[in-house]
């Protein structure tokens, strides 16, 4: 069992190992680290939902190709984002800037929580509302209430 949980933990971690392949990596350590910061924040097109660094898309590929170029073409980390932005858009960032083009998806989640909270408030608010009814009984429901107050009394 130890051997079994050994090898899922060793297949877990390095999973991000086996997208970058061995001809990918550059020769500068330092340079090699850059690559793999910048491609950990870019998305992945193909699937959408991994950075390139994780993907083995070919299309990731050829972008974490077009990083390590860049870099050794003496760009500067921001340079290359911005060239890929302007390629790709916004979408190609992981984490979208803050700017107000992107207001909403960063406004959204807390605009969506006030306005559910406000509905369960409100609901809630009602619901009390019913339960704590200020209106007098009538002469018929108070009748009825005393009729099956005293056949419980009798049935005990």
């Amino acid at each position: 069992m130890r051997r079994f949980l050994l090898l899922f933990a060793l297949i877990v971690f390095n999973a991000t190992a086996y997208a970058v392949e061995p001809d990918e990596i550059l020769k500068d350590p330092a340079l090699e680290v850059r690559a793999r910061s910048i491609s950990a924040e870019l998305r992945c097109l193909v699937c959408q939902n991994q950075s390139i660094d994780d993907s083995d898309a070919p299309l990731a590929r050829d972008l974490r190709l077009l990083v390590r170029d860049r870099l050794k073409a003496g760009e500067s980390d921001n340079q290359i984002r911005q060239y890929l932005v302007e390629r790709y858009g916004e979408f190609i960032l992981l984490k979208p800037r803050f700017a107000t083009d992107t207001i909403i998806l960063w406004g959204a989640p807390f605009f969506a929580l006030l306005i559910s909270g406000f509905f369960v408030w409100r609901a809630a608010q009602r619901r009390g509302a019913l339960s704590r009814s200020d209106v007098p009984l009538t002469d018929d429901e108070k009748a009825q209430l005393d009729r099956i107050l005293a056949n419980r009394s009798q049935n005990r």
